[in-house]
């Protein structure tokens, strides 16, 4: 395990069906530094499933975080030990995913209606390990969106031992939205997490919704609207939609060296890694569908991603797919995407 972590000034989002081990280990070939978080783990998942199949990450990944979904105490302790255990250097609970599955399941973003039971579920869980817990949630639920209740909320969640909060700067309707709907409908609201980090100095505070790019998260790092900055930022879609937007990461947010200036080449390093996986029968168009956005904004995107489409997941694909597809794309400034 890593001895000497860096900040949290920049993270990826836990995002379902994206930020799995495969994706994560790519996106560790664009930023040595970002943090990087599991799909969100439903503890009884955990409890009753394979836990090789649920925790296995890369060395290569730290710092990386588990991400865990659950509402009981004592089942939330014990995947938090195991978590520890395996070597994570984060365990985070979700409250913020509105999802009706995950709603019917007593967890997420339901969650903070009821700042107790996370109050009780993050002690149980901090007491277990040494690594911190965190919890991301939004800036409110259905009609109980005030500033003062969002307070409420954190304050009795921090008083359990939370020191850091990624605030999701949008509520969530968890009746008559959708999950993708709540992505984009209700406003964003940044000033809101600004205003929560000047209420509460001594807590950590990451940002998270709607950034668009590296350079505009920035500007969330120093004083917004005479708000106080944030201490970090947590990137979802952007880096789903352009998994390439990461490579300049580590210089913009940690002053060091970028690992990487060419995709093409970054593919090449990846293909070690993929060839391994193979081998282990995993299939070639599970470790690509992440990557169809590698080369927004180049001559032959489009290509890229109609080759890989049509070809990847086709009963023995192998790295000659992803090779082919590369050999389409010419890597200049160009508008087709």
């Amino acid at each position: 395990m890593i001895q000497s972590l860096p900040p949290r000034r920049l993270s990826v989002a836990p995002m379902m069906a994206v930020t799995d081990r495969h994706f994560r280990y790519f996106l560790r070939l664009l930023s040595k530094q970002t943090w990087l978080y599991t799909e969100m783990v439903v503890d009884q998942s955990l409890i009753h499933g394979d836990k090789q199949r649920f925790l296995r990450y890369a060395d290569c990944e730290h710092p990386i975080a588990l991400q865990l979904g659950g509402h009981d105490s004592v089942r939330l302790a014990q995947c938090t030990r195991w978590a520890e255990e395996w070597g994570y250097d984060e365990v985070n609970l979700n409250v913020g995913c509105p999802s009706d599955r995950v709603q019917n399941g007593g967890i997420g973003a339901c969650l903070m209606a009821t700042p107790q039971v996370v109050a009780e579920a993050v002690h149980a869980m901090q007491s277990a390990v040494k690594i911190p817990v965190t919890v991301k949630h939004r800036i409110g639920i259905d009609n109980q969106d005030s500033f003062d209740e969002l307070c409420t909320f954190v304050e009795t969640v921090a008083a359990a031992g939370c020191q850091t909060f990624i605030v999701h700067a949008r509520k969530a309707w968890l009746n008559g939205l959708s999950p993708k709907e709540n992505r984009h409908k209700p406003p964003i609201n940044w000033a809101v997490v600004h205003q929560l980090k000047a209420e509460f100095p001594q807590l950590e505070m990451l940002i998270n919704g709607d950034i668009k790019s590296l350079e505009q998260g920035l500007n969330h790092l120093q004083p917004y609207q005479d708000l106080p900055a944030v201490d970090g930022v947590m990137l979802g879609r952007l880096i789903m939609d352009d998994p390439w937007a990461l490579h300049n990461a580590d210089s913009l947010y940690y002053g060091t060296q970028d690992p990487a200036t060419d995709a093409k080449a970054v593919l090449e390093v990846y293909e070690g890694y993929l060839a391994n996986a193979m081998q282990e029968g995993v299939p070639m168009g599970l470790m690509l569908q992440h990557l169809l956005a590698l080369f927004a904004g180049q001559k032959g995107a489009r290509q890229w991603r109609r080759y890989l489409s049509a070809n990847m997941y086709k009963k023995g694909a192998g790295l000659e797919v992803m090779r082919e597809a590369a050999r389409l794309v010419v890597l200049e400034d160009a508008t087709e995407n």
